[in-house]
């Protein structure tokens, strides 16, 4: 009897999951870091440095006015979605300041989570505005603070002035469902994009 087929599930089965490179972006404080920790199948490997009065002013904690720390260089974690892939997840610091690090962070990424404080779109521009130069592919979430969204997301659509090839949906960054629903858009996204490329 033929064993190669049996030996052909055998080699399938031993096989580890395909590595691939997830980027979570966007602005200062807008859940970066609690989304790639609620997920995240190991503990969290962070930067997160405690605040000086001068850098609570640079960066307009005026809406987050309980934050006390922020990554000065990146979040990282992973999570397993099934025996074929599992995904490497890498936050960005928000800060304009710490922008030289966003090339090294996002080389021979897949796509990327842009997140969004709807109550303070601006500062999300130079994520979106990064990734549509540098042509990776991202969706848009924005995060449901207290619930709730300032903005509805067609009108936040409009106001980031992305196209409606790029997903936009929201999300709550402290609900672990939620971010896995949130990061397999950005992943049969980018799964897409690359088989059938623009």
């Amino acid at each position: 009897m033929d064993s190669k087929p049996s030996d052909e599930a055998g080699e399938l089965a031993g096989k580890p999951p395909l590595p691939v490179k997830i980027v979570v972006a966007g602005g200062f404080g807008v859940g970066k870091t609690t989304t790639v920790s609620v997920i995240s199948e190991i503990p969290l490997l962070t930067t997160e440095a405690a605040m000086t009065e001068v850098a609570a002013e640079i960066d307009r904690t005026g809406h987050v006015p309980q934050k006390t720390t922020t990554t000065v260089a990146l979040d990282f974690g992973c999570i397993t979605i099934d025996e074929e892939i599992k995904l490497y997840l890498f936050g960005t610091p928000g800060q304009d300041r710490f922008g030289f690090m966003w090339q090294d962070l996002t080389q021979g990424a897949l796509g990327a989570l842009v997140i969004v404080d709807t109550r303070r779109l601006e500062d999300c521009y130079a994520a979106v505005d990064y990734f549509e130069h540098h042509d990776i592919p991202f969706v848009v979430a924005a995060n449901r603070f207290h619930g709730k969204l300032e903005h509805h997301l067609e009108d936040v659509r409009w106001a980031l002035a992305v196209s409606e090839e790029t997903p936009l949906i929201s999300f709550d960054a402290r609900q672990r469902r939620s971010v896995r629903d949130a990061l397999l858009s950005v992943l049969h996204m980018s799964l897409a994009r690359a088989e059938y490329p623009r």
